[in-house]
């Protein structure tokens, strides 16, 4: 199981990456655009990934992934209970999420070429 500090680690290690307590939620942002969310139970992670590939990832395993509410769908969301996710696991997530909203020189620097 993965814990908000398991979460805190690996994005406040990212270039740009405030963390933000917004009603009761921790957010992970860079600038403006939150790419990593907590429900208010800490139970379940929000994170940003590709519109086009999430309906695949939440049918690989329904009881890990979950589509977002309704009025969010048209945000590249998903939801993943935190009670299955391992640690390297959330790790590619958040570091997935994050990498679509930072410039692709900040994704080298931080990643390597071998990551674009």
């Amino acid at each position: 199981m993965v814990t908000v500090a398991d979460i805190r680690a690996v994005a406040l290690t990212l270039p740009r990456t405030t963390e933000h307590l917004i009603r009761d939620r921790v957010k992970f942002r860079v600038g403006q655009i939150v790419y990593a969310a907590l429900s208010r139970d800490e139970t379940v992670l929000g994170f940003g990934y590709p519109r086009e590939e999430r309906e695949a990832l939440v049918a690989s395993d329904p009881v890990k992934f979950a589509f977002p509410s309704e009025s969010d769908m048209r945000f590249q969301w998903v939801h993943a209970s935190m009670a299955e996710l391992d640690v390297e696991e959330m790790t590619e997530l958040v570091i997935g999420a994050w990498t679509m909203c930072v410039p692709k020189k900040v994704i080298r620097a931080r990643l390597g070429e071998d990551f674009i």
